[in-house]
């Protein structure tokens, strides 16, 4: 791909009403859009109890529960928000606990039996693909 001038890129941005702007101050922003993706969707089967316990899935709502042994699914999303669906669409397709959900950086933890969350992930990952028109991933296990 070709670099282009700051001259050609604001040509190219204002068209028209270039001629007008030149020699002008502009400030230019740029603006992260996010667009509609799942793109990360894993399962996994941790062996160390340390694991369970970096990702606090101990602590807060959960606190006093155990964990260990249970079968990990991690999705993240953009935008952030549709975390709250995917919530949604885990816990009614299958027996999986929230272990942690991030509205404002799109993560979801879930937790449970491994066949329960690989459920919940596949059907997580078929919503969003099908019903919604997100672009999705491929579901990695390990």
């Amino acid at each position: 791909m070709a670099q282009i001038t700051k001259e050609e890129l604001l040509e190219k941005l204002f068209h028209q009403d270039y001629e007008q702007l030149k020699g002008k101050r502009l400030r230019m922003t740029r603006v992260r859009v996010p667009g509609k993706e799942v793109c990360l969707a894993h399962i996994i089967n941790p062996s160390q109890d340390c694991i369970y316990e970096n990702l606090g899935l101990h602590i807060g709502v959960h606190e006093g529960e155990d964990h260990r042994g249970e079968t990990i699914g991690l999705i993240r999303f953009t935008p952030w928000e549709a975390v709250v669906v995917a919530a949604d669409v885990a816990v009614k397709s299958a027996h999986v606990q929230i272990g942690f959900m991030d509205r404002f950086c799109g993560s979801l933890i879930l937790t449970g039996g491994h066949s329960q969350v690989e459920t919940a992930v596949e059907e997580v990952v078929r919503f969003f693909k099908e019903t919604l028109g997100f672009k999705t991933c491929e579901i990695h296990k390990s």
